[in-house]
């Protein structure tokens, strides 16, 4: 595959046997060639568990500091006064029955997160199939079934993300844009990276953390010393 002269010029400086300390990986992106559009900045975390076993599940939430940079379309499904509420809160789309063929039939997915109060998972549990391959599904852990439809609005309009294992055990997540420079992106990063350590499942044994790598969408990976 022949890669881009934005890409050969950014590789160049990176050492890709060296493992870099946050604020020194961060510093090189900066000085990566620009693109035409404001990239985001990716964190991969390999983790020493197997994510077959329920046990060894790493999944939750976390408030960035600084957001991720990206405005995050809220799909609410309620009725009454909590659809009402979750109006009232900015909620970017409401509803209850009347979008299930919707979103099966017209593949209709233009929101982001799908917020559901507990009695209206049995509606939201019907598009299991639709929702679960995305990564949309509604979920206690991660707040999103919730009577207080008002705060998880609000987390996630404010920057909160969800962090889980896919099938690899790694977890891939973006904490924000090239042009929030160094320092925000330090403060995110620290935040997930606190967040994850955390999550450690009890049954997990061994090395913990096997690898962390921040890039952008378009640049090369940076190998991270994360203790």
């Amino acid at each position: 595959m022949k890669q881009g002269k934005r890409y050969s010029e950014a590789k160049k400086l990176v050492d890709s046997t060296k493992l870099y300390e946050i604020d020194e990986a961060l510093g090189i992106i900066e000085k990566f060639p620009k693109a035409k559009f404001d990239e985001t900045v990716e964190l991969h975390v390999k983790l020493g568990v197997d994510s077959k076993h329920a046990d060894q599940q790493v999944r939750g939430t976390v408030v960035l500091p600084h957001g991720t940079g990206k405005t995050q379309r809220v799909l609410v499904f309620a009725k009454g006064d909590k659809a009402k509420e979750a109006e009232a809160a900015g909620a970017d789309f409401v509803g209850a029955e009347e979008l299930i063929p919707k979103i099966e039939k017209e593949n209709w997915f233009e929101y982001d997160v799908i917020v559901a109060t507990p009695d209206m998972m049995g509606v939201v549990g019907r598009l299991g199939k639709v929702l679960g391959p995305k990564g949309l599904m509604p979920n206690p852990k991660s707040g999103t079934v919730t009577m207080d439809v008002t705060k998880a609005i609000n987390e996630i309009k404010s920057g909160k993300v969800e962090y889980r294992l896919d099938k690899t055990n790694i977890i891939h997540l973006g904490f924000g844009k090239v042009s929030f420079g160094k320092e925000k992106l330090v403060e995110n990063y620290n935040t997930i990276i606190e967040a994850i350590l955390k999550a450690k499942p009890a049954a997990s044994k061994g090395q913990y953390v096997k690898s962390v790598a921040v890039t952008t969408t378009m640049g090369p990976s940076l190998y991270i010393n994360q203790k």
